[in-house]
């Protein structure tokens, strides 16, 4: 078999979208060649993307696609066959249609439950691989995720045609052969162009496996993993060496792995004067401005060094691109340097009355306003979860203010991290200015959690002040869009909850959100919904966390207030279900429940000792009776997991009760009684979960 390359060659594409767009342009032609059928068993796909280049290598492709059998169905018996078995006009035209040339009699007849059909079983010839080709470009660059289209004119001044950048050249080979294809006005050949700067004039592909090569040898790397690979070795390289450790975000390592066709790392450095800003905003300036790998020292320290990724293989070994890169590099530091020291002149108290000017939502008011409410809120839990109330309004009060400073004008993405700082130059209390950090905490899954109860306090309050506040206005997530990130808020109340254990109602705190927020005009009580909500997230965590479906029913239906102890309960249900007694007593404990569902009326809660006859109650009773005061006191400490152990050892007991007793007897004092004892064992078996959900 042989192997088959197709590249596009364009002017520089978006970065942040080249990962998607070479993997969707390989994945489109080979999914098109392998529907039809050009692919033999074992065929690979390598994905190319580089800074000017979309391209897809894949062996085993044939020539010509296989033979493949057929069958068509063309019209009814009664249509197609004329009195005299001959085909009528309406038969004729159809298999004219479909390209068919067939005796009549040669044609199969089947029943379809309607009618008996005319049916043509034959042979279709396999195809060409370049009308096949051309079908598989043109599908795959229909369905790339472009981000913005450009639209561009075509070398004949005339036809206007619209994708991600202008294509320059297009290659086609298989093998050495060129493949006839045409997209955007261009013949495919096999030129295409090297580096920008390295490389002068076109090079010539002599076949489809010499790409890579041919590419390397004119100073560009096709293959995005390997770029990627290179510029993060290279970088631990070059820090090992100055004995430093380099700052990598994984987004910024994919973007400038999509910026360089070519990557070669240099060393530049700053004045250590502008050590003294917070390090935040002199890793995020040279991140996000310049592309700039930081470095830390030893001890953990940042660094007045750091390290770039350019693409030229500079002849003086990279002295005038490190000098080059310092003096731009000083600039945007000395604007961070020239914010921090100006933000500092003003203290952050004196910053709140500006968020009277920032809106927060056009219904919901200013971020003053919102402020106002998020202190409110903030108190109450601070009472509610045992932090300092003091503390906990204060550093509400402060939270939004460095929204109205420098930095974080420049830099958003500082908001919080700079209204510490600025707390502590104000000598804030150091509980205050920890949590203008971390009330925006968590920001992301997986991200931390505040650490401090007066964080915990005002975190919660934010978001439970923007969930009561946009559900009180209508602003609900949908299935497709959620603007104001409400589910992420609804998980990070829920996971401080959990996993901070924090022993206190969660419906409690949605009516201290609801006390401040009932006060905007227009904003209506939509509670029950936003409880709904928190359910479908509570649901979605016990999931992630390797709850089944049967096991996340059984917790939730509990509908508990405090959800501290429910990583607990899912561990006790979860060794319960383990259990050989489990599967029997959620089957009983289940038809249980569908008992006392259909009594009419009170079921009495105290059990007549005198009134138990059957020897099968009598001991249900008995050894109820016997576990339940150790069941109270493994459920009050906690131990849910020996809780429901215990109770297992009631199926004996259980079993023997509904083969013998009947429960809805006769005598209504004696169905009372035995409806008690249900009761009675119900309540015992759904107090860690609702046992009657893990039935099957």
């Amino acid at each position: 078999m042989t192997n088959l390359l197709v590249e596009l060659q364009t002017e520089e594409l978006p970065p942040k979208a080249l990962r998607k767009l070479s993997e969707a342009f390989a994945e489109g032609v080979q999914k098109s060649l392998d529907e039809a059928h050009f692919l033999e068993e074992g065929s690979k796909t390598t994905v190319y993307g580089a800074p000017r280049r979309l391209a897809v290598h894949i062996t085993n492709v044939r020539a010509v696609s296989p033979d493949e059998t057929f069958r068509q169905k063309l019209v009814p018996v009664k249509v197609g066959i004329a009195a005299d078995g001959s085909a009528t006009p309406a038969l004729k035209k159809k298999m004219a249609a479909l390209g068919i040339d067939c005796p009549v009699e040669k044609l199969e007849r089947v029943n379809d439950g309607k009618n008996e059909q005319l049916v043509y079983e034959g042979v279709r010839p396999g195809s060409e691989l370049a009308p096949a080709l051309q079908k598989a470009l043109d599908y795959a660059v229909k369905h790339l995720p472009i981000p913005k289209v450009m639209t561009y004119q075509l070398a004949d001044g005339e036809t206007t045609v619209s994708f991600v950048r202008p294509v320059r050249y297009l290659t086609a080979l298989y093998g050495a052969d060129v493949v006839p294809v045409v997209l955007f006005g261009l013949n495919a050949g096999r030129t295409t162009r090297g580096h920008r700067f390295h490389t002068h004039e076109p090079i010539e592909i002599a076949d489809a496996d010499s790409y890579e090569a041919a590419m390397r040898a004119a100073f560009v790397e096709p293959c995005y993993d390997a770029r990627r690979e290179r510029i993060e070795t290279e970088l631990k390289a070059r820090a090992e060496a100055l004995n430093a450790t380099p700052i990598m975000p994984e987004d910024l390592l994919e973007e400038v792995s999509a910026l360089t066709e070519w990557p070669v790392i240099y060393e530049s450095q700053f004045e250590k004067e502008f050590l003294q800003v917070p390090e935040e905003c002199l890793i995020l300036t040279m991140q996000l401005n310049q592309k700039y790998f930081a470095l830390r020292d030893a001890s953990g320290k940042l660094m007045n060094r750091f390290l770039l990724v350019s693409q030229l293989v500079a002849k003086d070994g990279g002295k005038a691109i490190s000098e080059g890169n310092a003096r731009v590099v000083r600039a945007r530091l000395a604007d961070a340097k020239f914010f921090y020291d100006q933000d500092r002149l003003t203290t952050l108290e004196s910053r709140v009355d500006g968020l009277r000017h920032v809106v927060y939502h056009n219904k919901l008011g200013s971020q003053y306003e919102r402020m106002l409410r998020v202190r409110a809120i903030a108190g109450a839990i601070a009472d509610l979860i045992g932090a300092n109330r003091a503390e906990a309004e204060r550093a509400a009060t402060l939270a939004k203010a460095d929204l109205r400073t420098l930095m974080v004008g420049e830099f958003p993405e500082l908001q919080g991290i700079m209204g510490e700082y600025y707390a502590h130059h104000d000598k804030e209390a150091d509980d205050v200015a920890l949590a203008i950090r971390e009330h925006y905490q968590p920001r992301y899954a997986g991200d931390a959690l505040p650490s401090t109860p007066v964080s915990l306090a005002v975190a919660l309050a934010d978001k439970l002040e923007t969930l009561v506040g946009l559900f009180g206005i209508g602003q609900l997530p949908t299935g497709e869009k959620d603007p104001f990130a409400l589910r992420r808020h609804a998980l990070g109340v829920l996971r401080m909850l959990i996993e901070k254990e924090l022993h206190v109602s969660l419906p409690e705190m949605i009516d201290a959100a609801w006390a401040a927020e009932k006060e905007v005009p227009g904003v209506t009580d939509n509670r029950p919904a936003l409880a709904e909500f928190f359910a479908d997230r509570l649901r979605v965590m016990l999931r992630d966390r390797g709850a089944t479906a049967q096991e996340a029913d059984a917790i939730l239906a509990l509908n508990l207030a405090k959800l501290a102890d429910i990583p607990k309960r899912l561990a006790a249900v979860q060794a319960f279900m383990a259990l050989p007694e489990s599967e029997a007593l959620s089957a009983a404990n289940k038809r249980i429940g569908n008992i006392l569902k259909k009594v009419e009326g009170h079921v009495e809660d105290v059990i007549d000792i005198s009134n138990l006859k059957e020897d099968a109650e009598k001991r249900l009773f008995e050894e109820l009776s016997a576990i339940e005061p150790e069941a109270d006191v493994l459920y009050a400490e906690g131990r849910f997991e020996e809780m429901l152990v215990l109770i297992a050892k009631l199926r004996a007991p259980v079993d023997a009760f509904f083969e013998s007793v009947m429960v809805n007897a006769e005598d209504p004092a004696l169905r009372a009684n035995r409806l008690a004892l249900l009761k009675r064992l119900y309540l015992v078996m759904n107090r860690v979960a609702e046992i009657a959900r893990l039935a099957k």
